[in-house]
């Protein structure tokens, strides 16, 4: 867990989780995946937890779409981004959000 982002009305945090080279097939639950080759990517599982400060809302994202939301932030980021860019950026994503924000 890692946390990426935090403006006054936005927290971004990096959900990571490394998947083990030798983890079992789906498929094929007897077999397991044969190891990641050398120069490849390894693995891995997660998302980016995404929290609207105003809104008191939070969603998870993961998969295609936080592919997405990554590959938006790296083309801001190369832009050299104002805070308010960024977050219009991530309120588009927060749209979404319909879990409440809860302390404990």
């Amino acid at each position: 867990m890692q946390m990426l982002y935090n403006s006054a009305s936005f927290v971004v945090v990096l959900f990571n989780v490394p998947v083990p080279a030798t983890a079992l097939d789906p498929v094929f639950p007897a077999s397991p995946v044969s190891t990641v080759a050398e120069g490849m990517p390894s693995l891995s599982r997660g998302g980016y937890e995404i929290v609207d400060k105003l809104a008191r809302k939070e969603i998870f994202i993961e998969g295609a779409l936080a592919e997405r939301f990554k590959l938006g932030v790296q083309s801001l980021v190369e832009s050299g981004p104002t805070e308010e860019k960024l977050d219009e950026f991530i309120a588009g994503f927060t749209a979404m959000a319909q879990q409440a924000v809860v302390l404990h």
